[in-house]
């Protein structure tokens, strides 16, 4: 599904009138793959076939194309359907950690309030029970018709604005319990789309060079290069493979390699928002504000002090026994409540060393394509070489013809000059 999206998306953009090469050089998608996948769904959309002179074969679909594949396509319909389930169900986990946070908070302070009350009680006939009665006061409970803030971005809620603008502005930062998951487990993958864009980006190098490009202008582009194959240029054999790339040698023994499927097109290329240097985002820890930061942390260590307290009075079997059915019930929970106290501090330390691990890869990664652009760049003999094979070997299988001979959009006997019947 998610591969059929991306065709439609591709000639989309591409205007609805498209060639195996168009879609390639736009996606980075196998030749082989578009080439089945363009006929899978102009057979389902009732889309339409040209005939150039050249012998290309060019899709016709209509604007509407998208309406159509969704109207005659249940998984499609149900994956929509799932996406906006998910979406809701996504929050709904996001938020939780924050909601069990507070929870675990709020109840293991009315535990320990319960449990200190019933010990002093107990001690009524001491003759410093006053005193101790008084050493009470220090537990205060919250205000609990304060704790909405937790559902808002900001705790400074007296500064929320009526204006619409403002409003706007305020809903689209991150609430508190929304910033207790970025904070345990960080904002996703940076380059969750790493390959999608490598392969367009290829893809885009190919077409800008008419079909035909030597290693060094992909060489910025690919990660499996090492001091073995960098001279002999087996790193590019994945190119060729998937683009259904040849090599060709030149009168001086030098690699040029030639892609058929991307030398034929019918339109310029839209222009596309990808930065020529291809570089991965480092992984940030959190993208909480510092406030929110600060306050999480300090929520997660008074939970986990309260946990410890809690644990030091029901060693005493007496106050156990001794208390009401809530203390019972948190006595049985108390490991859970100290599972989640260990894991809300310990699994964003553990997450701040493998993000620094993982950032010096990344940081290696992009200096070594950065050398690889600076080398295309400066263009030394060899690669001067190189491409002046390249314009001359263009030269001769250049062809611009797209004039068309047959089309489905008509009948044959319609086309019958075109066609020499």
């Amino acid at each position: 599904m998610a591969l059929q999206l991306k065709i439609i998306d591709s000639v989309e953009k591409l205007g609805y009138r498209v060639t195996v090469g168009d879609v390639v050089a736009y996606s980075g998608i196998s030749p082989y793959v578009v080439q089945k996948e363009l006929l899978s769904l102009a057979s389902d959309t009732l889309g339409n076939l040209q005939v150039t002179e050249s012998g290309e074969i060019v899709y016709i679909f209509s604007q509407n194309l998208r309406t159509i594949f969704r109207n005659k396509n249940l998984i499609f319909r149900l994956n929509e359907i799932w996406k906006k389930i998910w979406i809701t169900l996504f929050y709904l986990i996001r938020i939780s950690f924050g909601i069990i946070l507070i929870f675990s908070i709020a109840i293991i302070f009315a535990a320990i309030t319960i449990i200190l009350t019933s010990l002093y009680s107990n001690k009524e006939e001491n003759d410093q029970y006053s005193s101790g009665y008084r050493g009470m006061n220090f537990f205060v409970l919250p205000n609990f018709s304060d704790l909405f803030w937790i559902f808002y971005p900001t705790g400074n809620y007296s500064s929320f604005s009526s204006s619409k603008s403002n409003e706007d502005k305020f809903l689209k930062k991150t609430t508190f319990l929304e910033a207790v998951f970025s904070f345990l487990f960080g904002d996703g993958n940076p380059n969750f789309n790493l390959e999608e864009i490598r392969w367009e980006m290829i893809g885009r190098v190919i077409y800008n060079n008419e079909g035909v490009i030597i290693a060094e202008q992909i060489a910025p582009y690919l990660d499996n290069i090492n001091k073995y194959n960098e001279y002999n240029e087996d790193y590019i054999l994945p190119v060729l493979k998937r683009l259904a790339g040849v090599p060709i040698v030149s009168p001086k023994g030098e690699l040029v390699y030639s892609f058929p499927e991307l030398q034929t097109f019918i339109k310029n290329l839209p222009e596309k928002h990808i930065n020529n240097n291809f570089e991965e985002k480092l992984y940030e820890f959190t993208h909480i504000s510092s406030n929110q930061k600060i306050l999480v942390i300090s929520l997660g260590v008074i939970n986990f002090i309260l946990v410890l307290t809690l644990g030091s009075l029901l060693k005493d079997q007496s106050v156990i026994s001794a208390s009401n059915s809530l203390i019972g019930f948190i006595n049985s929970s108390y490991w859970f409540l100290f599972s989640y106290a260990s894991f809300f501090l310990g699994l964003p330390l553990v997450r701040h060393f493998v993000i620094q691990s993982r950032n010096t890869r990344i940081n290696k990664r992009n200096l070594e394509r950065r050398e690889r652009l600076r080398i295309l760049s400066k263009s030394n003999e060899i690669i001067k070489s190189k491409l002046c094979y390249v314009t001359q070997f263009l030269s001769q299988v250049k062809s611009n013809n797209t004039k068309l001979v047959y089309t489905t959009e008509k009948r044959v006997v319609e086309q019958s000059d075109n066609i020499g019947f």
